[in-house]
């Protein structure tokens, strides 16, 4: 049954992504206007994702009855979940680099327990959603920088920051009702990217002007007379 669920989802996916392929490359485009990662970084971080999703459904019946979860990031992959045995566990540590080349580095934060209850995920997705509102609220980076995974109440915070931003993401996270554990997989960056520090001073300029303008004509607005219509 499994099998022929994933094969329905691959299917409707592959639909979806031919259908929508101009959107997706605008959608693209934007996305890496503000992300550090390469688009080709992007893409082959989501391949992995739908890869991994794909072999524990579809492929594999040692992963049955496991619930996990995986996050890609530069070639890094973040598993979460629940899986019955030790020995499940440390399969998933050796079989997933094996599943793509791509794939550099396995963080396994799976644990040996009885699968999450539906209302646990709802939690935790409560609780991620409440960090990316969160994160909109602040200056001190972009929310795209900052990737938000939480299991079991356990946040995952993965990215590539500088201390600083890492520090703010953090604190921020920690904000968030419920949050039981804050794990930061950060690839930390010496300074910010040049690019970045560039446009951060064109867009400030842009805002200036456009503040000096709108001033100007209400100034202008205020000194013209009125014409009365009565005299």
């Amino acid at each position: 049954m499994k099998k022929i669920i994933l094969s329905a989802m691959l299917m409707a996916s592959t639909l979806f992504l031919t259908g929508c392929f101009l959107t997706t490359a605008i959608s693209t485009t934007i996305l890496v206007s503000n992300d550090r990662r390469t688009s080709g970084e992007i893409l082959d971080d989501k391949g992995t994702q739908l890869m991994l999703l794909i072999w524990q459904t579809n492929e594999n019946e040692m992963l049955e009855d496991a619930h996990l979860n995986f996050l890609a990031f530069t070639g890094t992959v973040l598993v979460t979940g629940e899986v019955p045995t030790a020995a499940v566990r440390d399969y998933l540590t050796t079989q997933i680099p094996l599943e793509d080349s791509k794939i550099k580095k396995v963080i396994n934060e799976v644990r040996i327990a009885e699968n999450s209850s539906l209302f646990d995920r709802i939690k935790d997705s409560s609780i991620t959603g409440q960090i990316e509102v969160l994160f909109l609220n602040q200056e001190v980076f972009n929310p795209v920088h900052v990737k938000v995974t939480t299991e079991n109440r356990t946040v995952y915070l993965v990215g590539s920051v500088t201390q600083r931003e890492a520090n703010h993401a953090t604190k921020i996270a920690s904000m968030a009702k419920g949050v039981k554990r804050i794990v930061k997989l950060f690839h930390y960056l010496k300074n910010r990217p040049a690019a970045e520090i560039e446009h951060d001073k064109q867009k400030k300029i842009e805002a200036e002007n456009e503040a000096k303008k709108a001033e100007l004509q209400r100034q202008n607005q205020l000194s013209t007379p009125a014409f009365d219509w009565g005299k």
